[in-house]
C-alpha cells in the first residue's frame, strides 16, 4: 500500500490493503488505543487482555470487506489471529485512522461464536 493511500484518515480498503494498513498502524509508535465499553467487557469475559488485542491487530488478516461505522466515512474492519496463547481464534471489530495513528476497538469475540 502507497503512503499517500495509507496516510488518508478515513478510507474503505479492500481486504488486503486494510490488513496492510492496520498492521501499520497497529505497530506505530504514537499508536492510541480506544476501547470501547462493550469492547472492555467483552474482553473481560474471555479473560483477553489488551497486548492480546493489539498482537490480533499487528498479526491479523482481514477476510472481508468493511461494513460503514456510524460516523460518516469510517468503516469497521474484522481482524482475525491466532491467540498468542495458541488457543483459539480471535476477531476484534477496529475502526482505523492512519493520521493520527489511532484504533478504535468496537468489540472482541472468539471466531467461533
Amino acid at each position: 500500500m502507497s503512503q499517500s493511500s495509507a496516510s488518508q484518515k478515513k478510507q474503505q480498503w479492500k481486504p488486503a490493503d486494510a490488513t496492510d494498513a492496520i498492521r501499520s498502524i497497529a505497530q506505530h509508535s504514537e499508536l492510541t488505543l480506544d476501547l470501547t465499553g462493550h469492547a472492555r467487557a467483552q474482553m473481560r469475559e474471555r479473560d483477553l487482555i489488551v497486548s492480546e488485542v493489539l498482537h490480533v491487530l499487528k498479526f491479523g488478516f482481514i477476510y472481508e470487506d468493511p461494513e460503514p461505522a456510524t460516523q460518516k466515512g469510517c468503516y469497521k474492519y474484522k481482524v482475525e489471529s491466532t491467540s498468542p496463547a495458541g488457543a483459539r481464534v480471535v476477531r476484534v471489530v477496529a475502526i482505523p485512522w492512519a493520521e493520527p495513528p489511532e484504533i478504535k476497538i468496537v468489540t472482541v469475540m472468539w471466531r467461533d461464536e
